[in-house]
């Protein structure tokens, strides 16, 4: 063995250790929404080390961390993600769930796929990045949030407020969730759907059941809200994105048989494509319910967005993480905008392309999350792929 590859072997020997060092040490801060239990402090003092320009701040107990280091013109990009974490549920641990131990090949914790794995491969390809004696181009910030698993309220939201007032216009931007499958890079998403649940209140007028001339039963109209409802058709949608409705309650208040019913609510939640927006829906919706108008009332609740990334004519996130991926795994991802809402939908716009990578997600949440090292070694090939692919100019 010649002492290059000696010399190389014993380099990647020292990044692997790297990135696994980094997921412990992130599980074993309990940053249970929205406490960051010090997770970016840490993150705080690894950056400034590398040379970023860090703020934190604060928003109803909630912290945020923007960090960024300016290299020649060239792309601004972002690193996203989240430092919090759901509750660790009483159950069969094999390791306490806090103590990031590594079992049979993997690093066991809670957060360790989602999504303090992706943190920290994304700070060791950051590190690679940094380290690299070649010259770069463009912008690199690191958006990082303790609320993401809660409410979103004040989280990345309010990092997306902050760029905005400085006139920081993202080009791209790389959510580090875990959307793998079967194995790492096989999926990606390239958008997410909208979300959007509603509380419909159908009033009609109660009375004997033997006389229903003199009633109007909430029951049945409801029934025929939820035939529309569940047949409604979306021409919109593409067929990388569909939209689906989901009613997920009917409750009738009644504790006799013989009284037909006043009232009856009825929930629903949308998942919608790109091709709509909250507003769309909400037209849809209420232009299919028109001729029950005088019997009901909605309540529209938590709306989010959808958004969408395509392949761009000029600079495309999409086509360097594709690369970036078939670099390391010489298979091209599964483009997805299946699952839930995500902190994504902040940084898009008509401008900001975003694309969310990273581990598998097959774990996520459960008793014994946990994340193979194989696997953490694999996002962590890609994403330094990716970094030199978008800031060092490789024509120098």
């Amino acid at each position: 063995m010649s002492l290059a590859t000696i010399e190389k072997t014993k380099n990647n020997n020292v990044l692997h250790a790297q990135v696994v060092a980094y997921l412990q040490t992130l599980i074993q801060f309990e940053s249970v929404t929205p406490n960051q239990a010090g997770a970016i402090d840490w993150l705080n003092d690894h950056l400034t080390e590398l040379g970023f320009s860090c703020e934190q701040f604060k928003v109803k107990g909630v912290t945020n961390l923007i960090a960024h280091i300016d290299f020649a013109p060239g792309p601004c990009v972002a690193f996203s993600g989240h430092i919090d974490v759901v509750p660790a549920a009483t159950g069969n641990w094999l390791s306490p769930p806090f103590a990031g131990r590594i079992l049979n090949g993997a690093v066991y914790g809670r957060g360790a796929a989602d999504m303090k794995g992706g943190v920290a491969a994304m700070l060791s390809a950051t590190k690679s990045l940094i380290n690299s004696n070649k010259k770069k181009i463009g912008s690199l910030y690191w958006l990082v949030t303790s609320d993401e698993e809660g409410e979103a309220e004040f989280g990345s939201q309010e990092i997306a407020y902050r760029l905005a007032k400085r006139g920081v216009i993202l080009d791209g931007c790389i959510v580090g969730e875990p959307t793998s499958h079967l194995h790492v890079g096989d999926t990606i998403k390239n958008g997410r759907r909208g979300a959007l649940s509603a509380r419909i209140v159908v009033n009609g007028k109660a009375g004997h059941v033997a006389y229903p001339e003199h009633t109007v039963n909430a029951a049945h109209i409801g029934a025929k809200i939820v035939n529309l409802l569940s047949t409604q058709t979306w021409d919109l949608d593409e067929t990388s994105s569909k939209t689906t409705l989901q009613v997920t309650g009917i409750n009738i208040k009644n504790v006799v048989d013989n009284l037909v019913p006043s009232n009856c609510e009825i929930t629903f939640n949308v998942r919608y494509s790109h091709g709509y927006n909250s507003d769309a829906v909400k037209s849809r919706v209420t232009e299919a319910l028109n001729k029950f108008a005088a019997y009901y009332s909605i309540e529209w609740q938590r709306p989010c967005e959808p958004y969408y990334t395509s392949a761009a004519k000029d600079w495309s996130l999409l086509s360097h993480i594709e690369h970036a991926i078939y670099q390391q795994t010489r298979s091209y991802p599964l483009l997805s905008t299946s699952g839930g809402t995500s902190d994504g939908r902040f940084f898009a716009n008509n401008h900001t392309q975003v694309i969310e990578c990273g581990v598998r997600n097959h774990t996520i949440h459960q008793v014994n999350e946990n994340v193979p090292i194989e696997d953490l070694l694999k996002i962590d090939a890609i994403y330094t792929s990716l970094l030199k692919s978008m800031f060092i100019n490789l024509r120098d």
